[in-house]
């Protein structure tokens, strides 16, 4: 991973909302020390490589700093015309790993210094886009193992080929971010059966995913496989949530296989998921479940199984003492799509309370606010992330101890944040109200 990355998101931050006092930033850094005295960005802003071990060979830090140069001219004058005051004319970098790959736990901290401010400026950050692909309404991407799965899309053009698996993955690349794929099993998948009507238990009864039927695994295993060319990131999630098993004792040839091998239904659950789990596995992947699983069956869990946390702020806490890795994204605080929840409620839900052992807070690999499709489509995406996601981003990415004790107290930071957005062109929402409120009145961005 390429830690300098992060450092042209602080540096654009610092950039953006200077005060004559303090220096608004979001994401909270570990440390910052700053002056006084104003500075100029040079228009002709080079960057140089200078002491650096990183051949940056794919353009990563390239096109990231790039980016990060035509955002600043946005909004600031960029020629250094007031000889008084001091012109940065160019940022030098230097990647002490050579290594470009986005790899899971690799130290992506980094220093940032102008030498005319100070101290330098630190912050650790692991970005991931966690993709629920596919779900019981519509399986919009091609599998070109299985190419008549992609019948059960929503339409002809609400599709991802794998070429455009291929170009989201890039992209993410080239901002950091890894791509986390889901297929949902062995519930959330009546999509599945329109290309391949076998795979539902009867033509009445179409979830979850036929347990007898060995096809059912074939196909995973040809997603996966699939899978396994286009998305790198070494999780895979397999879901294991909110499974109906009614539809296995109400279809005869399921439950003759049920009596056959001495299964009820928790039995079958408890097969399927671990079936999946090891074809997940056999693919190069770890796993990552929804915690379903480890509330029915957690001590039969492969042992490098991540556990996804959503039901409720009790679980992450048995997870690590079970020994097991967990995401937390409680529903009462994380989801987005819950649009009475407030940023203070995403800025102050903790994702390691109740956990005291240092070892079982390192067994908490990461937090996830959630985007789901019940509340959105294109007209309101933004408006409902943002800036929500961003409180939450300052939870996970800050250091505990410079976190805010009271919400209200990050509240200007956040609304400037939030401004700088709407600058930018994302349409992020008022601060003021629930979720992704209207404005209530005229005002300056900052009061809203």
């Amino acid at each position: 991973m390429v830690p300098a990355l992060r450092l042209l998101l602080a540096f654009l931050a610092i950039g953006s909302c200077i005060a004559a006092d303090h220096i608004d930033l979001w994401p909270m850094p570990k440390s910052v020390i700053h002056g006084t005295q104003r500075l100029y960005v040079s228009k002709d802003l080079a960057m140089s490589m200078e002491g650096s071990k990183y051949s940056d060979g794919k353009a990563i830090l390239k096109d990231a700093f790039q980016r990060t140069v035509d955002l600043l001219k946005l909004n600031h004058a960029a020629d250094g015309a007031n000889p008084s005051s001091y012109v940065l004319t160019g940022v030098n970098i230097a990647v002490h790993s050579p290594e470009d790959e986005l790899n899971f736990g690799v130290d992506e901290s980094y220093n940032l210094t102008i030498h005319t401010v100070g101290e330098p400026l630190h912050a650790q950050i692991e970005n991931v886009l966690h993709w629920h692909i596919v779900d019981e309404q519509s399986f919009p991407i091609e599998i070109p193992s299985y190419p008549k799965l992609w019948n059960g899309s929503y339409s002809y053009s609400e599709r991802y080929t794998m070429s455009d698996a291929v170009d989201i993955v890039r992209y993410a690349e080239k901002r950091g971010v890894n791509v986390l794929a889901e297929i949902d099993v062995p519930g959330h998948a009546l999509s599945w059966g329109v290309g391949y009507p076998s795979l539902w238990p009867s033509d009445s009864c179409k979830e979850p995913l036929d347990v007898s039927n060995n096809f059912t695994f074939t196909v995973i295993d040809g997603i996966l496989s699939d899978f396994s060319k286009v998305f790198k990131f070494k999780f895979v999630h397999l879901g294991g949530d909110e499974v109906n098993t009614s539809c296995w004792t109400a279809t005869p040839h399921i439950k003759e296989w049920l009596n056959d091998n001495h299964m009820n239904v928790s039995d079958a659950y408890r097969y399927f998921v671990l079936r999946t789990q090891k074809i997940a596995i056999s693919h190069g992947y770890d796993v990552v479940n929804w915690e379903e699983t480890f509330n029915h069956f957690g001590e039969k869990l492969d042992r490098k199984t991540v556990v996804h946390n959503w039901l409720g702020g009790d679980v992450a806490p048995k997870v690590v003492a079970a020994g097991l890795r967990c995401i937390v994204s409680n529903q009462d605080k994380w989801y987005l799509d819950h649009l009475d929840a407030t940023w203070e409620g995403f800025y102050m839900n903790e994702p390691l309370k109740g956990i005291d052992d240092p070892e079982q807070q390192g067994l908490v690999i990461g937090g996830e606010v959630c985007m789901w499709g019940e509340q959105i489509d294109a007209s309101d995406i933004e408006q409902t992330i943002w800036p929500r996601a961003a409180a939450a981003a300052e939870r996970l990415w800050t250091p505990i101890e410079k976190l805010a004790e009271d919400a209200r107290s990050a509240t200007s930071r956040l609304s400037r944040f939030r401004c700088l957005l709407n600058q930018r062109g994302v349409a992020a929402a008022p601060l003021a109200g629930d979720g992704r409120t209207a404005p209530y009145e005229p005002g300056p961005c900052v009061r809203q």
